[in-house]
Order: structure tokens, then C-alpha cells, then sequence
């Protein structure tokens, strides 16, 4: 911005990095579907799908419902809440076993819910989890 006055251009910087710093807040506010959540682990049960959609090894992220299951063994089931604990934001993919999160970078492993790189330092939450029919049903009373 040459030509304009010091004062001037610190000032239209400043909005800049205010609209800019605005597009953060909203990929992780309140508002958004996939942004915080008042509270991060299913209040009710929720229906996922076939169980059979977790590979053996491996885990599967239920990003609209908030949720990441993996499968360690054959039949065995582990759910964890997919919001990180860091900023709120839902998990944006699963690679193996690890989560992460768009906003920061946290990770997480999908076994345990443990942090694998910060900024986060807590783990996720544990979700009760069941098959129900060949279904996967996670929440309260799972």
C-alpha cells in the first residue's frame, strides 16, 4: 500500500487480519454443523450402520454424528467422541488409526482416544458402543 499513510495502512492491515481471523472462528464456532458441540458425546443412542463398515485393524470416522469406532479385533468395538478436546472442531479424516484434526493439527489415536501430537492434551471421550443386528449403536445405554 505505498503512497498511503502509516496510520492508514496499519489500520487496513488490522481489518484484514480481522476477516481473516473471522473465517477461523467460523469453521470451529458454535453455528456451524460440524463445529463445537455443547456436548461432545452422544446424549441419547445413535444409529451408525453396519458394523462390518470398521475394518478389523482399522477405525471409520462418523464425522456427522461426531463419532470415530475402530475395530482392534474381529467383534470388538471402541467409540470415542471425534470432537478434539483442543478447540472443539470434529475430526476431518482418519489415516489407520489416526485422527485428525483441521484446525490445529491434533491427533489422535482412534484405539485409545489418546493425543499422538498436540495441540490437544487431552484424550478423546469414550462412547458406549454395541452391535445391535449386525449395527453399530453408540451413545448412553449402548
Amino acid at each position: 500500500m505505498p503512497g498511503l499513510p502509516a496510520a492508514r495502512r496499519t489500520v487496513l492491515k488490522g481489518a484484514a487480519l480481522a476477516g481473516a481471523t473471522g473465517l477461523g472462528v467460523a469453521a470451529c464456532s458454535t453455528e456451524s454443523k460440524l463445529g463445537h458441540a455443547k456436548e461432545p458425546t452422544p446424549t441419547a443412542p445413535v444409529a451408525l450402520g453396519a458394523a462390518d463398515d470398521v475394518p478389523v485393524g482399522g477405525a471409520r470416522l462418523y464425522r456427522e454424528q461426531r463419532l470415530v469406532v475402530s475395530c482392534p479385533a474381529e467383534g470388538r468395538y471402541r467409540a470415542f467422541s471425534a470432537q478434539c478436546t483442543h478447540g472443539g472442531c470434529v475430526l476431518e479424516k482418519v489415516e489407520g488409526t489416526e485422527g485428525h484434526c483441521p484446525c490445529h493439527g491434533s491427533r489422535f489415536d482412534t484405539t485409545t482416544g489418546k493425543v499422538v501430537r498436540g495441540p490437544a492434551t487431552v484424550p478423546l471421550p469414550a462412547v458406549p458402543v454395541r452391535i445391535e443386528g449386525g449395527q453399530l449403536v453408540a451413545g448412553p445405554d449402548a
